[in-house]
């Protein structure tokens, strides 16, 4: 089919492009740093991706590997993406998450000019949104240090497509879990907190705003419609997204339905971990995904809370007393 380079290949986004487009014949090549390799070299796992180092605040191995594997898609996951350790480190939130995508974009226009690119926005971009849902029209306003330089990371790629021709595509993706998901995130914070308990390793969960409202979908499902993205006749720019919003107050409670218990009796509200809630909900508007590829994100909240709490369960050997869907997306 062809060779592609994942950059943040070892995020779950990453990680299931590169599973999927090694499935559908790419050599798959993942763009990892040196400390990561090494840090990975004693496991024991097949990885879906030749690892090859490099770095985006180096524009030079960019550069020398683009020359060398001479990739016809590049998928951009590369980022530092957690919000609090954007606020610790903006700087080098901004060197990697923003002044990064500038480096990739220029490389690929020295080294392989009809390479396409996709590159991973987030809807940090509309943290400060006056309206709901959000759509690709509406104003970008980010409220933190991640929200910012994924604002310059997205204005890079329509200035690259506008001078250069590239093909640049901006993926605005909502917020997204799967098995792969790091706890130190909501959505599978909770889910692991909930085994944890039927299981007897826990007795509580501490969370903070209940009222924060996002629109989650299905990891791997994301995955898929990147790959879909590049195989359009032109770049642009597609929220992704399910169309659904839900507190963390819902997730909570359904969570801990699912399992037979009252929520309110382990949910404990830590104020270190309060953030102020946004104006309007965070919900992504799919219509032009929709319009365009043909479908939108199938796999919605109650899918993906059953598919990761039924795997946390499995986790500490616990029964799972609830359906879960069968999903026909490979990478779990």
């Amino acid at each position: 089919m062809g060779t592609a380079l994942v950059t943040g290949v070892t995020g779950q986004l990453g990680y299931y492009v590169a599973d999927l487009l090694g499935k559908r014949g790419y050599k798959v090549w993942g763009l990892v740093r040196q400390s990561t390799l090494a840090s990975r070299a004693t496991r024991d796992e097949v990885l879906p991706y030749t690892p090859v180092t490099g770095d985006l605040l180096d524009e030079y191995s960019l550069l020398s590997i683009l020359e060398e594997i001479r990739p016809d898609r590049i998928f951009n996951f590369g980022a530092q993406s957690f919000i609090p350790s954007s606020w610790a480190q903006p700087m080098l939130t901004a060197q990697y998450t923003g002044l990064g995508v500038v480096r990739l974009l220029e490389a690929v226009r020295r080294a392989v000019p009809n390479c396409r690119v996709l590159q991973a926005g987030s809807s940090e971009l509309f943290s400060g949104a006056e309206r709901s849902p959000q759509d690709e029209d509406i104003p970008i306003r980010p409220l933190n240090p991640y929200g910012i330089a994924k604002a310059f990371a997205y204005h890079s790629v329509r200035a690259y497509r506008q001078k250069y021709g590239q093909f640049a595509t901006n993926a605005i993706f909502f917020t997204n879990e799967s098995p792969r998901r790091s706890p130190e995130f909501a959505f599978r914070k909770v889910t692991r907190a909930v085994a944890d308990i039927v299981a007897g390793r826990a007795t509580h969960l501490s969370l903070g705003n209940l009222d924060t409202v996002r629109d989650w979908g299905y990891a791997p499902e994301y995955a898929a419609l990147s790959i879909d993205l590049l195989e359009l006749d032109a770049a642009g720019d597609f929220v992704v997204a399910t169309g659904e919003g839900h507190t963390v107050r819902d997730l909570v409670s359904r969570a801990f339905e699912l399992v037979g218990l009252d929520w309110a009796t382990y949910v404990r509200i830590d104020q270190s971990l309060v953030r102020s809630a946004e104006k309007v909900p965070i919900v992504g508007d799919n219509t032009k995904l929709k319009r365009t590829l043909g479908h939108s994100p199938a796999i919605k909240f109650d899918a993906v809370l059953r598919i990761l709490l039924a795997h946390d369960l499995r986790r500490v050997g616990c029964e799972v007393p609830f359906d879960v869907p069968e999903v026909s997306l490979s990478g779990l």
